[in-house]
Parts: structure tokens; sequence; C-alpha cells
């Protein structure tokens, strides 16, 4: 599991006015929800830029006046003309508390389909789950070596992962062995040739 450690400047001034001034100082405005009350805070941009320009998953922990926050990113806001980093918001995670979170998927094992010419095209790249802090992994593994071409897997198809419940609709495809168009022209042109 990938763990980020981010250090944040509690904020006390929460008006328009005050995150103006936490953005003019380079900072990003942020909001840690979960426990008992939100804590908003600001980040120097540098040190999320690996948190949110990124595909993984990753528990972060932010360290505010001496406290460690376990969280996840929950979601972030960016200026609709700059794409600048306008909020982020975190989820913190509590011992026993389920939470829903979108897990990257990787593959692994060699394709017989793609020894063959065929190209693996991943459909689905994150897979909502619900599980509890303890049991959070930071990626759902598919093995891919019984897929021949024109196969799909499916999101049925991932193997039970102990306290992870899959939310994503079962009958989505995640990835297919696509058959190359020569391939096609080839098997097309044989069985012309029988008949």
């Amino acid at each position: 599991m990938k763990n980020v450690v981010i250090k944040g400047e509690l904020r006390t001034d929460l008006g328009k006015k005050g995150t103006k001034g936490v953005r003019a100082n380079g900072l990003i405005p942020c909001v840690i929800y979960g426990g008992d009350s939100p804590i908003h805070f600001s980040v120097p941009v540098s040190s999320v830029r690996d948190i949110v320009y990124t595909p993984d998953f990753k528990i972060i922990e932010i360290e505010i006046e001496g406290q460690s926050y376990k969280s996840i990113l929950k979601s972030y806001q960016m200026h609709p003309v700059t794409e600048a980093l306008e909020h982020i918001d975190f989820l913190r995670l509590v011992d026993g508390h389920p939470v829903r979170v979108e897990l990257p998927v990787r593959f692994y094992g060699v394709s017989p389909g793609v020894k063959l010419g065929g190209k693996l095209l991943q459909t689905l790249r994150k897979i909502k789950v619900k599980t509890t802090p303890q049991y959070l992994r930071d990626e759902i593994l598919m093995d891919i070596s019984s897929m021949e071409l024109g196969q799909s897997i499916r999101v049925r198809d991932i193997q039970g992962i102990e306290g992870i419940e899959i939310i994503s609709s079962p009958g989505i495809p995640v990835a297919t062995i696509e058959i190359p168009r020569a391939l096609r022209s080839a098997a097309a042109a044989a069985e012309k040739g029988k008949k």
C-alpha cells in the first residue's frame, strides 16, 4: 500500500476572502471529512501533485499541528479555464467504518490471444468497492492468462477478495483481446479458400 505524508496548516478564516488569500499565497484550501467535525487546512500545491495527478490509489497521512490524520482523496476542484487546483476534499479513515472507493485495475499473466497477435484493450480502469480501512488495498489484480482472441473479462470474473465488496455492475467488461484487422482478413481469406 502506497502511503504519502503531507503537512498542512490549520485554517481559521474560512470565508471567500480567506480562501482567496490562501490561494494568493500559493496554497490550496483543503478539508478533511469524517470523524467528529470537518478540519479545514491548507497545503502547498507541490505537496499534493503526487496525489491528484496519478491513476494510483494512495493513503494520505495528513499532519496538522502535531496531529496525524489517515485519509484518502475524496474529490478535488479545478479552475474551469486555467485548470489550476482550487480545492481538495479528503475523507478520514476511521477503523471499522466502511468506505466506498475506486481502485485501479491491473493485470497479470500472459494472454494466449496476445501471443497470437491480439491487442489487450482495457475498457474499465477503476472498480468501485466498499471496504473498511484494514482491508484497503492499492489495486485489484485480474488474471488474463486464459484470455483468447476476442474474449473479454468482466467485473464478475474478479476473484473474491477478503473484506472487499465489489459495487461496480458485474456485467461490465474490464478488458478485451481485440482481433487485429490483419488477422481477421487472413481468417476470412482462409475460410474463402476452403469453399
